[in-house]
């Protein structure tokens, strides 16, 4: 069963990590089988405030999702991330 990995940027706090993080975080999805769906694109908001930027990544089923997202290689590049921004990461089965 698809499963989706919703990132919502809620907030900037330090630009030069996010730039690290973005710049190296392509090459954490080598080997595995993603798809992303969405990645900053324009927002129109319908409820609630709304965040710096959304991104919606595609996996075939939970394990692959937690495969990637618990690599090294994920976890490493993450840490970029977690110091430039805040985010909410929530990770959604499909139907």
């Amino acid at each position: 069963m698809a499963t989706y990995i919703v990132f919502t940027k809620e907030s900037t706090q330090d630009q030069g990590e996010l730039d690290i993080y973005q710049s190296k975080v392509g090459e954490t999805f080598k080997d595995h089988p993603v798809k992303i769906l969405a990645a900053y694109g324009a927002q129109q908001v319908l409820e609630g405030e709304p965040p710096e930027g959304v991104v919606i990544v595609e996996f075939p089923s939970t394990e692959a999702a937690h495969a990637w997202y618990d690599s090294p290689a994920y976890q490493e590049v993450a840490q970029h991330r977690f110091k430039g921004a805040r985010y909410r990461a929530v990770l959604v089965e499909g139907i």
